[in-house]
């Protein structure tokens, strides 16, 4: 489904992806994974046309979209919830939802799509006529993923769903995560909870300073990459190195 090959990306003079390559079929869960400023966040901003790639190639469906703007890739069946969540949050969770569907609005089908998204997040129906920066961090967190189901991706990227989330939260995020894999939806996901990501995924990557370090199935990354050293090695985060076991 998506085919990531040679990905050089930059802010300024700055390089921040050094020939990234990685592959998606449809139904997977993969993964993204290293330190922050290994070039995660970048890989998904490259492939959502948020930043415009220096060198490479992105193929999505059999279709060039290294040079598409994000309004294009989005209608193309890519959606990214961002680090953050960027929810609106003056707006009612009904009005954000209403905005994810923009760009397939029918209003027959905006109905049926709210039945099935309430179906998963139940506590948004819950609080539907309320304002979006009222709900919990958890619950922003299902919102931005929600107005994300709105558009029908065939691609679904999450930015860190669990970051600053409580340990009863992150597990709810995860159990979200595994339903909308089982539902079908093809997901890549960039997380920073390695531990847990590996639980769930069918493969993984794992970049370093902007560079693809390793690739494999989560036992094999277990078996050959000294995780414990990537995340805790007190390393900065400049000059973190992956050791192989």
């Amino acid at each position: 489904m998506l085919t990531v090959e040679n990905l050089y990306a930059s802010y300024g003079a700055i390089t921040a992806l050094h020939g990234v390559s990685l592959e998606v079929a449809e139904g997977e869960l993969v993964a993204l994974l290293g330190v922050n400023g290994a070039g995660k966040s970048t890989t998904l901003k490259a492939i959502s046309g948020v930043l415009r790639p220096v060198k490479g190639t992105i193929r999505f469906l059999d279709e060039d979209i290294a040079n598409r703007t994000p309004e294009k890739i989005l209608k193309k069946g890519i959606s990214m919830v961002p680090e953050g969540r960027d929810i609106f949050g003056s707006l009612t969770v009904e009005e954000n939802l209403r905005l994810g569907a923009f760009s397939s609005y029918e209003r027959t089908r905006y109905k049926a799509d709210l039945d099935e998204v309430f179906e998963l997040f139940p506590i948004l129906k819950e609080r539907y006529r309320q304002a979006g920066g009222l709900l919990s961090g958890g619950e922003q967190q299902m919102l931005a993923i929600a107005r994300a189901m709105m558009s029908h991706p065939k691609l679904l990227m999450l930015d860190e769903p669990s970051l600053g989330l409580s340990p009863a939260l992150t597990d709810q995020i995860f159990e979200l995560i595994v339903r909308l894999r089982e539902r079908g939806t093809t997901i890549l996901l960039v997380e920073q909870n390695a531990e847990r990501a590996l639980e769930i995924v069918d493969r993984a990557y794992l970049l370093a300073t902007g560079s693809l370090e390793f690739s494999g199935t989560p036992d094999e990354l277990k078996r050959k990459v000294d995780i414990a050293s990537v995340y805790f090695g007190g390393e900065d985060d400049e000059t973190c190195e992956v050791h192989l076991l």
